[in-house]
């Protein structure tokens, strides 16, 4: 149903629809995000760039404890650790992923991200190379190999001594399948000249966790990995066991390049020495790797890197989209946003259903509180595109718009076209969301800003629709991250 039919047809609600703010909070300004280029690699001080721009950039790795998507939300070690940072830093994060070690020591290098956060063992050779933040885990790296088939059948523990890998020195002519770019490829490189004798290294393009699930398949014999992350994939493959040391403990930390000016990495290493005493940083570190439940996580259809099923909806949610010629991804974000998924979820406004949706639009769109989930999704998306294509047609490309139409679908559009008057008068651009329009409607709570004579619609609690779009949006870029 297209815009124009609903106006005609319901003119009667056509106000309500524009004046209605399905949810709005107070809130004082806050920094916006600027979209620029790639950061210059040479810049003389990265903290400006990086206030300049108004986000943090980071990369990191992702597997079933660093950065992944459990249940449409997203979580992981080095996930929570940056979004603290970033929140001490007071702007936006924006992580991007990379799987292979080069190409992120590249990416750090050439100025594509502000900080590399991965588990990097911190090495003197790596020294030369990059800057290393503090470190906030201490670790040793251990071999991980499989039982015996039989090994269920074995009446001790000790009976299965004989059949496991204890003394290094049994290492000597034995295949180590290891990440290629790894630091495990120096180290047994030592330990094969320290037992003069030689291991067969074999680099392979999988990461470690990958790995560790082929020995534990039998696909190949050995492989090294910290322990931390051993230890906890110990949970998902009983069969293997990681208690033999290959070296000794190490530190783990984050990057930043070594051409970057020591502003940058004093602001984080001042951060992280507050971090590492907290009892914050104990409760994130026991919630990735000591957690009982993680196996259950992992394991579960939910998890983006078991399954990459966001909700029981997936499958709706992509044929809606794919009649709407629009990024499943998108929607789910939006419906993650409204009711975390629940169908029967209803707001103190009356709101509802999986979308949210006030009774007015429901009735507009044909659908009632008995109504299938899919017509509910479907509803929500025409109602979203319909706003969109409402919008004034200044406002130029689709991610424009889209940033215009979610905040109308939050707080009403009349709201929007008074941010849109109060961006004009204050020599702002109507016609761009972010640093523009934005503050607006976020600054909409303030009699300075509602009692402006241009203002048609009044108060409106607008931090909660600032916070609508960013956060739908943010949540959508974790799951093009991660999600096909």
């Amino acid at each position: 149903m297209r815009i124009n039919y609903i106006m005609k047809k319901f003119s009667s609600i056509a106000l309500f629809i524009l004046i209605i703010s399905q949810a709005c909070s107070n809130g004082e300004p806050q920094q916006i995000e600027i979209e620029v280029s790639e950061i210059d690699p040479d810049t003389t001080d990265v903290l400006k760039e990086i206030q300049k721009r108004g986000k943090l950039i980071a990369l990191t790795d992702y597997n079933t404890t660093n950065y992944f998507i459990y249940r449409g939300t997203p979580m992981g070690y080095h996930y929570d650790i940056l979004q603290r940072f970033a929140d001490h830093l007071g702007i936006p994060l924006e992580l991007k992923i990379e799987k292979d070690i080069d190409k992120a020591f590249q990416s750090l290098e050439n100025g594509k991200c502000d900080i590399m956060a991965w588990g990097l063992t911190v090495t003197k050779n790596r020294k030369n190379h990059i800057n290393f933040v503090k470190s906030h885990i201490q670790t040793r790296q251990v071999l991980v190999q499989a039982y015996p088939k039989n090994w269920r059948k074995a009446r001790s523990y000790d009976d299965l001594e004989e059949f496991l890998i204890r003394n290094v020195l049994t290492l000597a002519g034995k295949t180590v399948v290891i990440q290629k770019g790894s630091i495990f490829k120096d180290n047994l490189i030592r330990l094969s000249n320290d037992i003069g004798d030689s291991i067969n290294i074999v680099e392979d393009d999988r990461d470690v966790e990958e790995l560790i699930a082929a020995v534990a398949r039998g696909e190949i014999d050995y492989t090294i990995s910290d322990e931390h992350v051993a230890k906890v994939n110990k949970k998902f493959y009983p069969n293997i066991d990681v208690e033999t040391p290959v070296s000794f403990p190490q530190k783990i930390a984050w990057a930043v390049r070594s051409s970057a000016n020591t502003s940058f990495l004093d602001t984080i290493n001042n951060w992280m020495d507050t971090f590492n005493d907290s009892r914050t940083a104990k409760l994130v570190y026991n919630k990735y790797f000591k957690n009982r439940n993680t196996i259950n996580i992992a394991k579960s259809s939910f998890h983006s890197v078991t399954d990459g099923k966001l909700s029981n909806y997936d499958k709706i949610i992509k044929k809606i989209a794919l009649e709407n010629n629009t990024d499943w991804r998108l929607i789910a974000s939006v419906i993650y946003q409204e009711s975390q998924f629940n169908p029967e979820s209803r707001s103190w406004m009356g709101a509802y259903g999986l979308m949210q949706l006030m009774p007015m639009v429901m009735e507009a769109y044909k659908v009632d509180t008995n109504s299938s989930a899919e017509d509910h999704i479907r509803a929500g998306v025409e109602f979203l595109f319909d706003l969109k294509e409402q919008l004034p047609k200044d406002i130029k490309g689709d991610e424009e718009r889209l940033q215009f139409a979610l905040a109308a679908y939050n707080a009403g559009i009349a709201h929007v076209y008074d941010a849109r008057r109060l961006a004009q008068k204050n020599n702002k651009n109507p016609n761009l969301w972010d640093d523009n329009v934005d503050f607006f409607l976020l600054n909409k709570s303030k009699p300075k800003y509602y009692r402006d004579p241009v203002v048609k619609y009044g108060y409106c609690r607008g931090q909660e629709t600032y916070n609508f779009v960013n956060e739908i949006l943010e949540r959508y870029n974790h799951y093009k991250n991660l999600i096909d």
